[in-house]
This record gives structure tokens, C-alpha cells and sequence, in this order.
């Protein structure tokens, strides 16, 4: 099969793409390592079915990717830290980036369209869990706004193209994704909590610790991610692909501390505005939709997460 993928040197774009390539598919890849590393794929170059394009997916030029079966559209910076410093940028490859994914779609006879948005798109939820039918609390112009609307505005573009011209396409909301090549600076929980804690430096915890989130381990992720795009009959499905075992921040870090058994000492710093106080999916459609859920409880994943830094700060 043929595989298109955005995004292919991020975090689980690199995932996704090695998952294709071991089942003997042809994968072509774009990625200009605006946040994507390029040392996460670096092993796949001289792998003859990875096609790679070292582009901006707004300017990149399409024309030679054939059809393909499936066409994962990841592009985006993710992390709160990445898509600050990258805010037009951000706004423009989840809305420029994926309507020229969706008209190569059309152009190409593309079979299948999966685009990864985000929890983010539910803001501050004032429902608990979320649902995929809960609208969301989102500040429209608020520092985040630039990768929450702009992925609001991505799920309505892909909704457009369904309704108006009959395109297989499927919506992932992704809840926070943990494991190996995680950027080590991009400010997401895990990471800062675990690379803190090998080096016996401060916890930072932002607020008072309670605010509440649910980790899915990486191949948890990339299991749901493929059966979202496999399963039959379910053109036009919003689906919420993430771990629903909730814990709060200070839980996190006082897990990690005694998993690393670190020095490390906690401190309490300012939290920004619009930071979300809960975050758990309810996976219901996953599980009946998709017969899947997460199966790598949280001290295993925590604890191949913690192996993986360890190797990177050598």
C-alpha cells in the first residue's frame, strides 16, 4: 500500500511511519523539522519504500506522490512551548496545510483521509470526561488560540470536504501521548517531569498540582491510530483516541521521583492562562467503533519512557 504522511519526523509521525514501513508499505513522508527531528527517522533513509520530502507541506509540491491508500495528515507544531514560537506558522499548516492535503485527496483518488487534532479543541472543559459531542470552552483569542482554533478550524474543513464532495476522511482527537523521541525541550509534562528527575534538578509543576490529565503510551497511540484509519464505514467519525486513567500533575511528579529514585525536590511556579484544569476522554466510540483502548498501563509506559531519556543524556 501506499502511505502518505504528514508530520513524519514528529513525535508520532515518526511512530506512525515506522509502524507502515515494518508491514512492508511504501511510505512517503513530508517534513521540513520546523519542530520534527530529523534524527528520529534518520535510520529509515536508506529504507527504499520511505520516500522522503524535506518540505513545507504549504509550499511542497505534491504532484508526484500517487494515490494513496491512506493519507495521515499530522503536520502541526503540538506542544504548548513549539506552537508559541511557532504561531502563524501553526495557524497556517492547519488550515492551509490541510485543505492542500484534502484537494490531493480529490486530485488523486486518495482512498482514506485520518487528520490528528487535538483535546485541545475542548479548551477548559466544564464536562468531564469529553465527549466527542461536547462543543468545548476555547478562548478564540487567547495564547493557545493559535493551535486550538486553528485545529477547530481543521475538523470543519475536513467535515466541509466530506459533506460536499463524499471524501473518506476520519477525525482523531488525541489526548496527551507519551514515550520514546519526545523532544527533550518542548515542555510537555512527561518529559520535563522525567528529564528533571534524572538530573536531580527541580520538579516544575505549574499551578498547585491539581489540574488533572490522562497519558497514553505511544503504541497505545499508533494501535488506535491505524484502526481508525482500517475500519470500515466510518467516513466522517470524530473519535477520541486517549488513555482515560486520570491522575493530577503532583501525582505524576511524585511517580517519577520514585521511579527515578531522584533528589529532586518539587517547586510550584505561575500557570499560564487558559491551562485546562481536567482532562480525561471518555473512549466509549473508540472501544465500539473501533474495538480498541489503551493497554499499557502507565508505571510500564513511565517506565520505557524513562529508559529512553536515560540513553539521551549520555
Amino acid at each position: 500500500m501506499n502511505i502518505l504522511i504528514t508530520g513524519t519526523a514528529g513525535f508520532i509521525g515518526s511512530h506512525l511511519t515506522r509502524f507502515f514501513l515494518k508491514e512492508n508499505n511504501y511510505v512517503y513522508g513530508i517534513d521540513n523539522f520546523i519542530t520534527g527531528n530529523k534524527k528520529n527517522i534518520a535510520d529509515l533513509f536508506n529504507n527504499p519504500r520511505f520516500i522522503f520530502l524535506e518540505k513545507n507541506l504549504i509550499s511542497c509540491n505534491l504532484s508526484k506522490i500517487p494515490s494513496c491508500d491512506y493519507v495521515f495528515h499530522l503536520a502541526s507544531p503540538a506542544s504548548p512551548i513549539q506552537y508559541k514560537k511557532y504561531p502563524i506558522e501553526t495557524l497556517m499548516v492547519n488550515s492551509i496545510g490541510t485543505k492542500k492535503v484534502l484537494d490531493f485527496m480529490r486530485k488523486t483518488n486518495s482512498k482514506t483521509f485520518i487528520i490528528t487534532s487535538t483535546s485541545e479543541v475542548y479548551g477548559d472543559p466544564l464536562i468531564h470526561p469529553q465527549t466527542e459531542l461536547y462543543w468545548g470552552n476555547v478562548n478564540p483569542n487567547g495564547i493557545r488560540s493559535c493551535y486550538d482554533e486553528s485545529k477547530r478550524f481543521a475538523e470543519s474543513l475536513v467535515m466541509t470536504y466530506f459533506r460536499k464532495y463524499g471524501l473518506n476522511v476520519r477525525i482523531a482527537r488525541l489526548f496527551n501521548t507519551y514515550g520514546p523521541y519526545m523532544e527533550k525541550n518542548d515542555g510537555r509534562v512527561v518529559s520535563n517531569f522525567i528529564l528533571q528527575a534524572l538530573q536531580n534538578k527541580p520538579i516544575t509543576i505549574y499551578g498547585d498540582g491539581t489540574q488533572t490529565r490522562s497519558f497514553c503510551y505511544i503504541s497505545d497511540m499508533i494501535r488506535g491510530l491505524y484502526q481508525l484509519g482500517v475500519t470500515t464505514n466510518i467516513a466522517g467519525e470524530i473519535i477520541n483516541l486517549g488513555n482515560p486513567n486520570e491522575k493530577t500533575v503532583f501525582e505524576l511528579a511524585i511517580q517519577i521521583i520514585k521511579m527515578t529514585s531522584s533528589r529532586s525536590k518539587i517547586v510550584y511556579l505561575p500557570i499560564e492562562n487558559d491551562d485546562p484544569k481536567k482532562r480525561k476522554p471518555d473512549i466509549t466510540k473508540a472501544k465500539n467503533m473501533l474495538n480498541w483502548e489503551p493497554n499499557i498501563g502507565l508505571e510500564d509506559g513511565l517506565q520505557k519512557a524513562i529508559t529512553y531519556f536515560k540513553k539521551e543524556l549520555i
